[in-house]
């Protein structure tokens, strides 16, 4: 059985997590219908279709991808993590560099969440 899980967030307001307790930091999971394999196939299906995303590390239950932004080429790590028991997926959305994103992983994890929505 794998038992990865997904780093919390750092103090710094540039990370949402499923996981985390505070509200700054926690954002809601990615509910799944399907076989965790099919849902997994799903997201990244939807993954590969954002500009300047590549998939880094992959398992049964586990999916790391960097998104890189368009000016400055910053560099923000994405797991995802499937959770067979409650039919989630978790995920954590962080910036690699600076103290504030300015709401950019918020925001780009609620844009994904519409994307996938009724697909997984």
């Amino acid at each position: 059985m794998n038992q990865r899980t997904l780093p919390p967030c750092p103090s710094s307001p540039n990370c949402v997590s499923t996981q985390a307790a505070d509200e700054s930091h926690a954002i809601a999971p990615f509910p799944y219908k399907k076989s965790r394999a099919e849902a997994k196939e799903a997201l990244k299906a939807v993954c590969a279709t954002l500009p300047r995303t590549k998939l880094v590390d992959e398992d049964e239950t586990y999916l790391h991808y960097e998104f890189t932004s368009l000016l400055l080429r910053f560099v923000d790590d994405v797991e995802f993590l499937f959770d067979d028991a409650t039919k989630t997926v978790h995920f954590r959305s962080a910036s690699r560099t600076g103290y504030s994103d300015f709401g950019v992983n918020r925001q780009r994890m609620e844009q994904l969440r519409a994307l996938v929505e009724g697909k997984l």
